[in-house]
């Protein structure tokens, strides 16, 4: 009899199939190859640097700025030069000037003394809304375009406070348009030659128009620029007028010198920065060929730098009298005031003298009180 054995099942298996990716043996040319690879790069660096280092030029010895050479001179910062420097110089020179939004100010604290432009300007706020400081808008924008439409930002800054300046100034008209053209009746002689040249017959450029509109409106917003002080007057530096040498000049901005009055007339006691509005219509003057024939003295600043101090005089009853930049003219006393006759019944000026007081009414024991203070150790 047969026995069969048997086995557990056991699965088929499965195929298998994969590639090995045979490494050739070594080679002489690969050995070779590999020896020269490090030369090779070694070539191609130099191939490189060899054109640089034979460029004609002069030869220099490598280092890092002037840290090896002991003759170099450094050159003061303004702060630290003489004539210069004032307390807090270091921070108003390191300030940047920056555009400030409209309704901020400038300056929040007047009568600030610039170190060589004297007082600078008040804020002007111009709150009201409507016409008056439509019109406003309107003739500032005007005379920021034509006159330094290509100027910085702080050109036209410049002169809108300029604008500004003979709105507060009584020798100029209190509102913005009346101070833009001014003199604007006259083929020549006007206070801003874009009024009577014919420059308002050209269509300004939209973008350099709204440039100055946003600097019209920061001014009449309460911007001050400081940097051109109490500033009634400027000129191109292609030009000197016959009033630049009697005028204080302030600065150069780009293209455009700045000055103010002297004496009394460019002190910032002269100045009232009030808007009262009634701003006349934002076109200029209608032309007048009589007014070319006559000199006219309030277009004329020597005139009225002249006229300004000698009212003042005239005013303060001291007669004519010589007052040089500083203004210190000299003053009388105040007259004694007048009284009424009731007043004069009962004794006048002398019920006020104050001869008729109480006494201190301080007890006699504490009348030497404090005194030990004086006499430590007595």
């Amino acid at each position: 009899m047969t026995h069969l054995l048997t086995f557990p099942y056991e699965p088929r298996p499965r195929d298998f199939a994969a590639r090995l990716k045979r490494r050739g043996a070594p080679t002489v040319g690969w050995r070779q190859a590999r020896r020269h690879r490090g030369r090779r790069l070694l070539l191609l660096a130099a191939a490189l640097a060899v054109p640089a280092l034979a460029a004609p030029s002069p030869w220099q010895a490598f280092g890092i700025g002037n840290a090896g050479s002991s003759q170099f001179a450094l050159d003061p910062m303004p702060f630290e030069r003489p004539g210069d420097s004032f307390p807090g110089s270091a921070s108003y020179y390191v300030a940047t000037s920056e555009v400030l939004p409209i309704g901020s100010t400038g300056s929040e604290s007047a009568g600030l003394i610039d170190f060589a432009g004297g007082p600078i300007a008040k804020a002007m706020r111009m709150d009201l809304s409507g016409v008056d400081r439509s019109r406003a808008l309107d003739c500032l924008t005007a005379a920021v375009y034509y006159e330094a439409r290509s100027e910085p930002d702080q050109g036209q800054r410049a002169v809108a406070q300029v604008v500004l300046n003979r709105v507060a100034h009584p020798s100029y008209p209190n509102t913005v348009c009346g101070v833009v053209y001014q003199g604007s009746e006259r083929t020549t002689g006007c206070q801003f030659s874009f009024t009577c040249d014919g420059s308002l017959a050209r269509r300004p450029q939209e973008y350099f128009w709204e440039r100055a509109r946003n600097v019209a409106a920061q001014a009449l917003s309460g911007y001050v620029e400081p940097s051109v002080g109490l500033a009634t007057h400027y000129h191109t530096i292609q030009i000197y007028p016959y009033w630049a040498p009697s005028l204080f000049h302030i600065t150069t901005i780009a293209a455009h010198r700045f000055y103010r009055f002297n004496g009394r007339a460019g002190q910032a006691g002269t100045f009232r920065f009030a808007y009262a509005g009634g701003e006349p219509m934002a076109v200029p003057h209608t032309r007048n060929p009589a007014a070319d024939k006559l000199p006219d003295p309030v277009l004329d600043p020597l005139a009225l730098q002249k006229s300004y101090d000698a009212g003042l005089q005239s005013a303060q009853g001291n007669g004519p009298a010589q007052v040089g930049d500083t203004g210190q003219a000299p003053t009388r006393p105040a007259p004694a005031p007048s009284y009424s006759a009731e007043v004069q019944s009962r004794g006048g000026d002398k019920q006020y003298s104050g001869d008729k007081l109480p006494g201190s009414g301080v007890k006699p024991e504490f009348q030497n009180s404090g005194q030990w203070i004086g006499r430590p150790g007595g």
